[in-house]
């Protein structure tokens, strides 16, 4: 899906793109599965294998969200709270083609968050206080859309099938490493390269699950201000978010930068490198589409109010001999 705000050529580099990355990492994790799988059982454990990954992809589509939103403390909101919210929802959704409107659900922290979880089928899209309390109408409709493309994607499949694949290769990496010395003797003769991947290989896979990860946040971005049409609308809030990333500590020692994170242990995409994407999507564009066509809603420009009440910052209680809030 193209749109008339965005350059036509630079998303369809980007899909090519973005594609040619799943496919090559969900292909990698695979085939070090299969590898690790026939050189500690042979044709027996790749059989093992497939068995297993058809249990475990079997019970992630049957996995209800609720189960997870339930961890987070999530509870689903009414039609009549944060109305502004749910209408967005309900345009993206359409516009998605998604069956049905992911219920919006409220997490009580004062984190800057949201995730989806589900299917197309069935699915929700959770946001913190935090997030609710501290960006724009605007900022927030990007981030929604960037939530319903993963969900209109199937990105969680994905990156389930992935951790899946992850976890069998593990296990046979532990096999390897423990049970086949007990069974065979500590005399079995195990070559250096066998040897290598059945260290290296969780290592390896949990690289390529990450870059997985990566490539798939690049194309809900792009997907979803495909929604939109608004790209500056996830760029504001990918700033906002990475400037309350940064921490207490860094701000005063190391003002104007972060501790540096490799780019390899990074679930997400680097946020000037995710910036820089989106701000090209719009170089070339000469002619710009009938304000009715997107999805810019800038009613309101401050802060939402708060659905909880106020948590203050914590102080030492010398009466009580600790830290209360």
């Amino acid at each position: 899906m193209t749109h008339a705000n965005l350059n036509p050529e630079t998303q369809r580099n980007h899909n090519r793109r973005n594609a040619l990355h799943t496919a090559l990492l969900i292909g990698g994790t695979g085939l070090l599965m299969g590898l690790m799988a026939y050189s500690v059982l042979g044709v027996l454990g790749l059989i093992g294998a497939a068995v297993f990954g058809a249990i475990g992809l079997a019970s992630l589509s049957r996995m209800s969200p609720k189960l997870i939103l339930n961890l987070y403390k999530a509870r689903p909101l009414g039609d009549n709270e944060l109305p502004e919210l749910q209408q967005v929802l309900r345009q993206l959704a359409k516009r998605a083609d998604l069956p049905a409107v992911p219920q919006l659900h409220y997490v009580p922290s004062r984190m800057l968050n949201a995730f989806a979880v589900g299917t197309r089928q069935d699915s929700a899209i959770a946001v913190t206080d935090g997030l609710v309390r501290g960006m724009t109408l605007r900022q927030i409709t990007g981030i929604l859309a960037h939530e319903t493309a993963h969900i209109a994607n199937g990105d969680l499949k994905v990156m389930g099938l992935a951790d899946v694949l992850n976890r069998i290769t593990s296990l046979m990496s532990m096999i390897g490493l423990i049970g086949v010395p007990i069974v065979f003797g500590t005399g079995v003769d195990i070559p250096y390269v066998g040897l290598f991947m059945l260290i290296f290989a969780p290592t390896i896979g949990g690289l390529l699950q990450l870059g997985l990860s990566r490539a798939r946040e690049y194309d809900a971005d792009l997907d979803g201000v495909t929604l939109t049409g608004d790209p500056e609308g996830l760029v504001e809030a990918l700033s906002a978010l990475e400037n309350y990333q940064r921490g207490v500590w860094e701000g005063m020692f190391l003002p104007g930068s972060r501790v540096p994170q490799p780019s390899l242990l990074r679930t997400h995409p680097k946020t000037e490198d995710r910036i820089a994407r989106l701000r090209a999507l719009t170089t070339g564009t000469v002619a710009q589409p009938a304000s009715e066509t997107r999805l810019r809603p800038d009613t309101l420009r401050g802060p939402h109010p708060s659905l909880v009440p106020h948590v203050s910052n914590p102080r030492i209680r010398w009466a009580r001999f600790g830290i209360y809030f």
